[in-house]
């Protein structure tokens, strides 16, 4: 299945090991993706030296990235100035798209020398349209117009509703990031949305090589809930499952993405020039200072996968990353007997699962407001 994703260039694990951390994961077949994105990060070229020093080859970002942005420094005050008289969404939507836009620049030489697998940015569909199937189609064809890059993703979450946004907006043709992916039930449907959305934009004439997707499966947050619960529990048993959870639903969530594109179904689209939907771990820094601080990175090290990470994330791997091989694949039987183990002790992944999708969402919602107020404050600011 995964071979076909990046394999030009790469060298073995073993060949990697005098390397610097971050090509060693790059070349055992994770790509790098940073989740963060700054006007200022763009100006300084710090984004460039991540792509040249670092091995990021994408970036994703999400309403809170911006918030914090728009929140900090002076970056964004000429822009403001000039959008004084604008309605804030509008003016929302300009800044954010701008800047993806600049990013997928950047980005580009990486998108094409990666034959479109890589070198993508990632936007987000307003989040409180997650329960929108309508307008978050129509909000998602109007990003993808407005940045005008071959090379960005628009983000869709995998609510119930967004699911049939997803296959439709890959049925026009246009590349998504699916996000706030939290179980193994949902994932598979999040898949199936996806092989739909490329059956039926190959029968409107698409071509699918062009069209990417990656579906962002939330990593940290798992172990957050699921350790709370352990601890509550409090005995010798519950607390040894501390800092499991999310480790072995993340592995069988790859076991999944083996099944489905090794399949019929996917071997025609393939057939026809599609690219598989890769898997890509979000949420991966550690929350618990308890844990190594690269605990999601080299956890999860397969070929075929994206590990987006927060710049902190990011330069602790370059600084003390080490590979032992693929942790992944090895470890479905011993992923299992972890999630039987937690729910032998009372506590369900399910429900667990669809508190954090609803919390995700929330969030999101949150700091999209923030993101609003902010503007609001920085054109009333420029308007004097």
């Amino acid at each position: 299945m995964h071979t076909q994703i990046r394999t030009e260039g790469r060298r073995s694990m073993t060949e990697s090991t005098n390397t610097r951390p971050t090509r060693a994961l790059s070349d055992a077949g994770v790509s790098i993706w940073l989740d963060d994105l700054s006007r200022e990060r763009l100006r300084s070229g710090n984004l460039a030296a991540l792509v040249a020093d670092r091995d990021v080859v994408g970036v994703t970002t999400n309403p809170t990235i911006f918030a914090k942005a728009l929140a900090e420094g002076d970056a964004y005050d000429d822009q403001l100035a000039e959008l004084a008289g604008t309605d804030v969404e509008a003016a929302v939507e300009t800044i954010t798209t701008d800047d993806v836009r600049a990013a997928a620049d950047v980005l580009r030489p990486v998108h094409e020398a990666t034959g479109g697998v890589d070198g993508r940015v990632s936007i987000e569909v307003d989040p409180r349209l997650a329960r929108d199937t309508e307008a978050t189609v129509a909000t998602a064809a109007r990003l993808w117009s407005t940045v005008d890059r071959p090379n960005v993703l628009i983000k869709i979450p995998a609510t119930v509703e967004g699911l049939d946004a997803i296959t439709r907006t890959l049925a026009a043709g246009i590349s998504v990031n699916v996000t706030l992916v939290f179980s193994l039930e949902r994932y598979r449907a999040v898949m199936d949305a996806f092989l739909t959305g490329l059956e039926r934009a190959r029968e409107a004439g698409h071509d699918l090589a062009p069209i990417s997707s990656v579906a962002s499966f939330f990593v940290s947050r798992v172990d957050s809930a699921v350790d709370a619960a352990l601890e509550e529990i409090g005995t010798d048993e519950a607390l040894a499952l501390r800092g499991t959870a999310a480790l072995a639903n993340a592995r069988l969530a790859f076991e999944a993405c083996e099944e489905v594109f090794g399949g019929e179904r996917w071997a025609s689209l393939a057939a026809d020039g599609a690219q598989p939907q890769r898997p890509l771990w979000a949420s991966t820094g550690v929350k618990d200072p308890d844990y190594p601080d690269t605990l999601y990175v080299t956890g999860l090290v397969t070929d075929g996968v994206v590990n987006t990470m927060p710049e902190a994330t990011l330069e602790a791997f370059a600084d003390h990353g080490t590979l032992t091989g693929d942790t992944v694949r090895a470890a479905y039987d011993e992923a299992r007997g972890t999630l039987a183990a937690i729910e032998a002790l009372g506590i369900s992944l399910a429900e667990v699962t669809d508190r954090l999708e609803t919390e995700g969402v929330r969030k999101f919602e949150d700091s999209w407001t923030e993101l609003l107020a902010t503007t609001t404050d920085g054109l009333a600011a420029a308007r004097g």
